[in-house]
Parts: structure tokens; sequence; C-alpha cells
């Protein structure tokens, strides 16, 4: 039995998403006991910005004619999506940045689908395993806010996880975590403390699903 997981954060110390996703993983270690966890951390550890093009060159080539880089892309590309094929479970923790995907999370994705067996329009590895999402925003984007309508990342990996590798997907959503660092944000400290209490209810439920559906 194993879990991935993945966080894109650029941060290590401090990082909201990776506090939630820390929620979900506990959760998982107490359904799955001496399970291996093994994680991936994009954030500090990002992609090479010049892998998923040489992984598409490199991938309509014999192997004997690609060029070291596309050779080490192709590569590349094939261990990043080894690891989600060989979990049974996966846990994603996204910031969301600028309103949009974080890139080291779009470089990532964008390079496992040069892998065959991942490619849009193919019958995906992934299919039916259980995953959760956490997504942060650190400000709030909920319907009639000012900014409803500008979280341009969510949506987008919805549709790559759920829709594309059709993952059995739960998602844990925890907003206005810039309070408390953002002096502007301070007349929402309630509010806000609302909205995280809730996200850890949901990741410690969709932890221990996450734990249960694995095991079926």
């Amino acid at each position: 039995m194993s879990l991935f997981r993945l966080d894109a954060s650029i941060r290590v110390e401090g990082s909201q998403s990776r506090a939630i996703a820390d929620i979900v993983e506990q959760e998982w270690r107490q359904g799955n006991p001496g399970a291996v966890v093994r994680a991936r951390h994009i954030g500090a550890e990002p992609i090479p910005s010049s892998s998923w093009a040489a992984a598409v060159s490199g991938s309509y080539l014999p192997a004997e004619q690609r060029s070291p880089e596309q050779s080490a892309a192709v590569a590349l590309a094939a261990q990043a999506a080894d690891e989600i094929v060989e979990a049974d479970a996966l846990l994603f923790a996204v910031p969301l940045y600028n309103f949009g995907v974080s890139q080291h999370f779009k470089a990532w994705v964008d390079l496992i689908l040069t892998d065959p067996r991942m490619a849009a329009g193919t019958e995906p590895a992934l299919k039916g395993k259980p995953a959760v999402l956490v997504v942060v925003r650190g400000g709030a984007y909920g319907a009639g806010t000012p900014r409803e309508g500008w979280d341009h990342a969510t949506g987008w990996i919805r549709r790559i996880l759920a829709d594309v590798w059709e993952l059995d997907l739960r998602i844990v959503e925890s907003e206005f975590t810039l309070v408390g660092v953002n002096p502007a944000l301070d007349e929402f400290k309630e509010l806000a403390a609302e909205l995280h209490a809730a996200a850890e209810r949901t990741a410690r439920e969709h932890g221990q699903a996450l734990a249960t559906l694995a095991a079926v």
C-alpha cells in the first residue's frame, strides 16, 4: 500500500497547502500503518522548464535518434509517470498563484502527459484511483465576493485529475489564508478562522476516505 504526495508550494516552512495536506497524510497513515509515502516537492525542486518540449519532440523519434536532452526528458517523464502509476492513492497540494495554476504544477502535468500511459485520449493508467486535491487561496473567491471567477486554477486542475486522468477525486479548499499576513484583511479574522477550521475538518474526512478506498 502506498501514497504519492505532490507539493507545489514555493514554500516549505509556513506553507498553508502543506499544512492542510499534512492532515490528509496523517489520516492516511493512521488508516494504513507502516504504508509507504513517496513525496515529490516540485515547488522546491521544480521540473526543468525545457523538459516538456524536449519530451514532446523526443517522443516522436526512435530512442537511438534522440538527442541527450530528449533522452533525459523522456526518461524524466517516464519516472514521473511511474511515481503516480505505482501508487495506490494520491495527494496533491497546490496553492493558487496570481489567479492561475502554479507554473511548477503545470510543468509537471505537461511532462507527464507526454508519457504514452498518461496521454490525453488514452485510457489513463490512473483510472479509478482515489485522490485528494488540496487547494489553498490567499483571498476569497466564492460567489458574491469581489473576486468571484478569478480562480483560474482549480477548474483546470479538476479537469486534468478527474476528467483526463479519471481519478476518484476529492477536493479540500482553504481560503483567506493571507488573513493575519496582509493587514488589509484583518477585518476578516473570524471568517478566516471559520474557513480554516472547515478546511481542516474536510481534510480529515478526505484523508480517512483516501485510506479506506485505497485499501479496497
